[in-house]
């Protein structure tokens, strides 16, 4: 991840309700909920035919929240003074569970976990070495599957887990890393088999010079995919997430050492920056398409630079003057999005808002909304969590209200449904208070992930809430799902929880017509399915004395969520 140098906007949607709640088969799969709400827009209605429900769009019912949590040089996870524990293995375990207690507490969504950060594996790969980042020692087995107890611990918590993974970057700059060393790569390291398939940049005795594997090279185009598509089988991946590493960012005046791969494989190009371009082109299609012939449902999505070019360069372009990805390190993310080869874009906007002409925040969101209008990529917004309070990215970083007032502009574009925040350590951090104030202004309550309608779904029966009774931790909650994952009908993978204050419909926003369920200002939270048995949780924050009804819903492996089940109320 690069790290590179508002007024309160208010929107009460007031939308036409679908069919959610009525038992039909749209509502049986979700389709019933409203455009918006089924895609993550700014909150929509699931009241009954003709009803209209008033969302809060300070309490989205759909919004992707997550944080990255880096573990090259180990920045987040896992941390130096973990690696070296003596029972470095349960320092670790205990470690990535703390970072997912943080979420839960913001009540984020899904967790971005950087699982092969230098051409390494943080699973055992049959292609590449294991990761230095897990022991100390490039190469090192480290005694367990931290990718399958990753994967394991993020959905029992129901978080989705997204498997961030850098595709061509083979080292980090000596001393700490091998630099432009291939001797100083693990033994069995693919690249000191193949060294015709790699490049250093800068130059090698240039400070911060280190190894990358050549995108011109088809071979490599073709391995770099075939490691990744290892974890996709094996694990229970929910998306293979890639950050804006592609060909490396410029260094002074030193040029990419490629005179040799283009000349033996430039496929008819005369141009190499359009040669280069069609490279990471072919990685992005190719890797969505093989992603989707092996499991359908993986989510494929790209955290590119905010820019991709400017106005004055293209008039596509964005009303910028920074540096563009599309001339600086070959990416062409808007063609990305407007073909479909991905689901979902992160652009890193680490910019504020203001007059800054190079790259203001307020240019930029308005620009990438306008670029997936129209297609089924999903937007999401990368938020520069690292700068919040540090002086030396200038004072606009040092207002507590930053990063909060980014979320805030964010509602005026229905496009953008959820941000990603850089890195876990920062949001942990909370300098100057900051992530405590878009957490509570904008993360109050739970949410679910938006759905992604291109995806493969089966119709979901509602649950059968079959008790909710007061216990000495709270009210406990029973039920179950009929006939789950049989014949047409697909399996809950997760359930939503809905509380309501009284023993019926309050106002018209009760459970019954629907509308109650239109935003999360009644959703308690998810709780993961465990498959074969009736499901049982408690609502730890009800009121002894105090009337409630509960719903609950069915939500498939990608968020479609069924009709909801009949009330129960205890008084």
């Amino acid at each position: 991840m690069r790290r590179l140098g508002i007024g309160v906007v208010g929107l009460v949607l007031v939308v036409v309700g679908g069919l959610g709640g009525t038992g039909s088969a749209a509502a049986a799969t979700g389709a019933g909920t409203g455009a918006a709400a089924a895609t993550g827009g700014g909150g929509a209605a699931t009241g009954g035919p003709g009803d209209a429900c008033v969302v809060d769009p300070a309490v989205p019912k759909r919004q992707f929240r997550a944080m990255w949590i880096s573990s090259v040089v180990n920045i987040d996870w896992p941390s130096a003074g973990s690696r070296t524990a003596p029972d470095r293995i349960a320092a670790q375990q205990a470690e990535y569970r703390g970072w997912l207690d943080l979420a839960q507490r913001l009540h984020h969504n899904a967790v971005v976990v950087q699982v092969r950060p230098t051409a390494d594996a943080f699973w055992p790969s049959p292609y590449e070495p294991w990761s230095e980042y897990l022991t100390g020692v490039r190469g090192q087995d480290p005694g367990w599957d931290p990718l399958a107890f990753l994967v394991a611990e993020s959905h029992l918590r129901n978080l989705e887990f997204h498997a961030w993974f850098n595709p061509y970057r083979i080292s980090m700059p000596a001393p700490g890393g091998a630099g432009a060393d291939l001797g100083q790569l693990a033994p069995d390291h693919p690249a000191r088999q193949h060294p015709e398939w790699t490049f250093a940049y800068p130059p090698a005795g240039v400070a911060g010079s280190r190894l990358y594997y050549d995108p011109g090279v088809p071979q490599v185009r073709e391995f770099v995919q075939t490691a990744i598509l290892d974890a996709v089988r094996r694990y229970d991946l929910d998306g293979v997430h890639f950050d804006d590493y592609f060909y490396p960012y410029p260094s002074g005046t030193y040029q990419v050492p490629d005179d040799a791969t283009f000349a033996a494989y430039h496929r008819g190009f005369t141009d190499r920056a359009a040669w280069r371009r069609d490279n990471i082109d072919l990685l992005i299609q190719e890797m969505g398409g093989r992603i989707k012939a092996v499991k359908p449902w993986v989510r494929f999505g790209v955290s590119p630079f905010g820019i991709w070019r400017n106005a004055s360069a293209d008039p596509d372009g964005s009303d910028t003057t920074g540096s563009q990805s599309y001339d600086i390190i070959s990416a062409d993310t808007r063609r990305w999005v407007k073909q479909e080869w991905i689901d979902y874009v992160v652009p890193q906007l680490y910019w504020y808002i203001g007059q800054y002409p190079a790259a203001d925040y307020a240019r930029l969101v308005p620009w990438w909304a306008q670029t997936v209008r129209g297609t089924r990529v999903q937007l999401y917004i990368g938020q520069a969590d690292y700068k919040s309070g540090d002086p030396a990215y200038g004072t606009y970083w040092m207002n507590p209200q930053e990063l909060s007032d980014h979320l805030t502009l964010n509602r005026a574009y229905p496009e953008v449904l959820g941000n990603v925040h850089f890195s876990a350590v920062q949001v942990r951090a909370d300098r100057l208070g900051a992530t405590s104030r878009y957490a509570a202004a904008h993360y109050s309550r739970p949410a679910l992930v938006p759905t992604m309608a291109h995806l493969p779904a089966k119709p979901l029966l509602r649950p059968v809430l079959t008790r909710a009774e007061r216990t000495a931790d709270g009210v406990r909650l029973r039920w179950r799902q009929p006939a789950g994952g049989k014949g047409p009908l697909a399996d809950a993978t997760s359930y939503a929880v809905y509380r309501f204050d009284g023993s019926g419909p309050v106002d018209g926003s009760g459970p019954v017509d629907g509308c109650g369920r239109a935003d999360a200002a009644h959703l308690l939270g998810t709780v993961r399915a465990t498959p074969g048995q009736q499901q049982s949780w408690v609502d730890g924050t009800a009121e002894p004395g105090r009337a409630y009804t509960y719903q609950v819903t069915a939500l498939d492996r990608s968020w479609n969520e069924s009709a909801a089940s009949s009330a129960r109320v205890v008084r």
